[in-house]
């Protein structure tokens, strides 16, 4: 049965999440091996967000830090911080096919599910700073 797309932004921030964790893994490797021992299918959705946001890490993370008022995003959970990154590339370069408000619910859902309770209001706001300073720009 196809995955829902809650069910496949769920499985990206668990690769995003997992791959915190091994910094030294070739991410084609993590995602290959996600594939076969957890059965996620190879969802073009999934795929498109696990590679995106380490292509755009730089862009994506620079923008986490901006809005993030002082803090530094190594010092952000790595919950949030995967969270943080899925939204925020879904933004940039999924805007057409995912708005703004609903990433940024479906992201605080993840905080529901995998964060603590105070790391919501933080992800929301963080992520309500990026979608104000996106929505004046335009992305390819």
């Amino acid at each position: 049965m196809a995955m829902n797309r809650r069910e496949a932004r769920r499985a990206a921030f668990e690769l995003l999440f997992e791959t915190e964790f091994k910094s030294t893994e070739a991410r084609e490797d993590i995602f290959d091996l996600s594939l076969e021992v957890r059965e996620i299918e190879a969802n073009p959705y999934i795929k498109s967000v696990y590679f995106g946001v380490a292509e755009h890490l730089e862009e994506i993370d620079a923008l986490i830090g901006k809005h993030a008022k002082g803090w530094k995003t190594a010092r952000i959970s790595r919950v949030s911080r995967s969270i943080l990154r899925l939204s925020i590339f879904e933004m940039l370069y999924l805007s057409d096919d995912v708005p703004a408000s609903v990433s940024i619910n479906e992201a605080v859902e993840l905080c529901k599910t995998f964060d603590e309770e105070s790391a919501r209001p933080f992800v929301n706001g963080i992520l309500h700073s990026v979608k104000e300073e996106l929505s004046g720009t335009q992305h390819a």
